[in-house]
C-alpha cells in the first residue's frame, strides 16, 4: 500500500471518480489507505466533512496560512485550526473579512497565552532542579563548598524567578486583550444572551427573511415535511390495537379519529 502525499495523477483520478465510485473503491484502485483518501476528499472537496472540519480545511486555503505556519509550531497550528473551526461554526459561517481578522487575532492571543503557561511550567521545573542542586552544595562541609557553583546556581534561580514574573505579567496582559476582543466581537455568553433579549424581530420580518433566502426556506421546508411524515407514521403505529401482557387489547394512542373504530 502506497504512503506519502497524493500525487497530481492520483488527485486527478480522485476528482474524476469521486461522484461515481466510493472512497473504498478509489482507495483500492489507487492502492491507498481508505482513511487517507477519505481525509483528502474531505479536505479537497468538502464531501462528508462536518461544518467544523470544512472550516478547518478552508483555513488552509487562506493566503495568510503560510504566515501562520512560519509563526507557530505544528502543535500550535492544530490548536489554531481547532479554535478556528469552532468559532466559525458558532457564527454559522456569517463572518465578514474584518471579523475574520478579529478571529485570527483572538486565536493568536490564545496561543500566546498557552506559550506563557508552558514557559512558566518549564521555569518552575528548572527552579526545582537548581534548588535541589543548591541544597546538595550547601549540605557539603563548609570548607569543601564550591562557592562559585553556589553563586552560579543562585544567579540562575533568580533569573528564572524574574522570568516567571515577566511571563505572568505577559499572560495577564494577553488575558485583558483577549477579553476586550471577545467583547468587541460580542462573543461572550452575557452579550449573546443580551442580543437575544434585545432582538426585535417580528413574524413579518422572519417571513421576509425566508422569502429572501430560498435555500434556507427549502431547508426548513424539508425539515418540516420530515417531521410531518414521522408524526403521521408514529400516529398510525400507536393508533393500532395492541395486546398487552395482561391480555387487554387497546390502542396506546386514543384520538378522535380512532375512538369510534371497532376492534378487529
Amino acid at each position: 500500500m502506497k504512503k506519502g502525499r497524493i500525487s497530481k495523477e492520483e488527485e486527478f483520478y480522485i476528482e474524476s471518480n469521486i461522484g461515481r465510485l466510493s472512497v473504498e473503491e478509489i482507495s483500492k484502485n489507487l492502492d491507498r489507505d481508505p482513511e487517507s483518501v477519505g481525509a483528502f476528499v474531505k479536505r479537497k472537496f468538502g464531501l462528508g466533512a462536518s461544518p467544523e472540519e470544512a472550516a478547518a480545511y478552508d483555513l488552509e486555503n487562506r493566503p495568510y496560512w503560510s504566515e501562520l505556519e512560519a509563526q507557530f509550531t505544528r502543535g500550535e497550528l492544530e490548536l489554531f485550526k481547532y479554535h478556528w473551526s469552532r468559532i466559525v461554526a458558532q457564527f454559522k459561517d456569517d463572518v465578514v473579512p474584518t471579523e475574520e481578522l478579529q478571529v485570527v487575532d483572538l486565536i493568536k492571543l490564545e496561543l500566546l497565552m498557552n506559550r506563557c503557561l508552558k514557559q512558566n511550567k518549564d521555569s518552575i521545573e528548572q527552579i526545582r532542579v537548581f534548588e535541589e542542586m543548591l541544597a546538595d552544595e550547601r549540605n557539603v562541609d563548609k570548607d569543601q563548598r564550591d562557592k562559585e557553583a553556589i553563586f552560579s546556581i543562585q544567579t540562575q534561580i533568580n533569573s528564572l524567578k524574574a522570568s516567571q514574573e515577566s511571563l505572568n505579567r505577559d499572560y495577564r496582559e494577553l488575558q485583558v486583550k483577549k477579553n476586550l476582543m471577545l467583547k468587541e466581537m460580542k462573543a461572550t455568553r452575557e452579550q449573546r444572551v443580551k442580543r437575544l433579549e434585545d432582538s426585535k424581530q417580528t413574524f413579518t420580518g422572519w417571513i421576509t427573511y425566508l422569502m429572501s433566502n430560498p435555500e434556507k426556506l427549502r431547508e426548513y421546508g424539508i425539515q418540516m415535511e420530515k417531521m410531518r411524515l414521522a408524526t403521521e407514521k408514529e400516529r398510525e403505529r400507536l393508533g393500532n390495537y395492541y395486546k398487552y401482557d395482561d391480555g387487554e387489547v387497546d390502542r396506546p394512542l386514543l384520538t378522535p379519529n380512532t375512538a369510534g373504530e371497532n376492534r378487529e
